[in-house]
């Protein structure tokens, strides 16, 4: 009977080590408390380019263009994020200005699939002279924008007109749906009461779309794959009377700058914080109405005749362009950490 007792009690002692044990061990791996929520990010970036095409017209004159940008990001929650931004890019413009610089913010909301982006976006030109009549018409009368010390006298040798300031702002709303792993839509519109201070309203609507390789497309090698491509409408009202015609019944106080039809359509290669974009854009706009948009200083005489560009001078800047751009994104919390 004794040695009965004796193996009941040395067997409740072995279970009851042993559940105290499998309680120690559970415990042991319980998982870490997750990172505390970081709200504050920083995105950067830059990037060189064969051409700097925005909306399918050339900003660099069909010749090779920088760019950075630097921007500080609030994280209100995993869904809600504030941001400001600057960027800056190399230009050349028919008022002689050779920078682009632009401040930006907004605020993108994320709910599911859906992500939003709402802001105001402004492009500033500085370092621009104006060109035109030198106060002997209405049109194209500089006023007291005008650059002795710079060489500002008289016309381009092709009679386009250029103001001074081309500076303006959009407001803007942009919608990505992510439909899948692969594939992304969006949807864009930007709005501007004074379109590069032509005087002119523009509004500029497009649809988007991107597929993303699956990772395994090129096995280990880290190297990723995407196709996009984009079609957009842009639409403008009238110009002031700088950009009117001397002596034409409609258009001596300002003209109706052409609306046009853009797109593009390409294909990336991304390695860690590297991407190449290899890139086709075109428009609809006719060589007549794309001097007549752009004052292109570069235009040459080629019998572009139009309604509102009567003298006949064409420009390249709106024809189809292949451009090849290689950059690198980083953002503070994911990379350099």
């Amino acid at each position: 009977m004794k040695k009965v007792a004796l193996l009941a009690t040395a067997l409740a002692i072995v279970t009851t080590g042993s559940a105290f044990a499998a309680d120690l061990r559970v415990k042991a791996l319980k998982a870490p408390p997750p990172p505390a929520f970081e709200p504050w990010d920083i995105a950067f970036g830059a990037g060189i380019m064969s051409d700097y095409v925005f909306r399918g017209i050339t900003q660099s004159n069909h010749k090779p263009s920088v760019t950075a940008y630097f921007e500080p990001r609030y994280n209100v929650n995993k869904d809600l994020q504030l941001y400001i931004g600057a960027s800056a890019s190399s230009i050349s413009f028919p008022n002689r200005a050779a920078a682009e610089v632009d401040i930006y913010g907004g605020i993108r909301p994320t709910f599911g699939m859906f992500a939003f982006d709402f802001g105001v976006w402004g492009y500033l030109y500085p370092g621009g002279q104006c060109f035109g009549s030198q106060g002997t018409l209405l049109q194209g009368n500089c006023g007291g924008d005008i650059d002795y010390s710079q060489g500002a006298i008289g016309l381009p040798i092709n009679g386009n007109f250029a103001k001074k300031s081309a500076s303006f702002y959009e407001g803007f709303a942009k919608l990505n749906v992510t439909l899948n792993d692969q594939w992304t839509v969006g949807f864009n519109e930007y709005y501007s009461p004074n379109f590069l201070n032509l005087g002119a309203w523009g509004n500029y609507a497009s649809i988007t779309a991107k597929w993303t390789a699956p990772s395994t497309t090129f096995g280990a090698s880290g190297v990723g794959m995407y196709v996009s491509g984009e079609f957009g409408r842009q639409w403008f009202g009238t110009s002031d009377i700088f950009y009117g015609i001397a002596g034409d019944p409609v258009y001596a106080n300002g003209i109706k700058e052409p609306s046009y039809n853009t797109w593009n359509v390409g294909v990336g290669f991304t390695y860690k914080v590297f991407t190449l974009d290899l890139r086709y854009y075109d428009t609809d706009l006719s060589k007549g109405d794309c001097n007549a948009l752009t004052s292109d200083h570069t235009a040459k005489f080629d019998s572009s005749f139009t309604a509102i560009n009567p003298g006949g001078f064409g420009s390249n800047w709106c024809s189809a362009a292949g451009v090849a751009k290689l950059s690198f994104d980083l953002t503070a919390m994911t990379n350099l950490k």
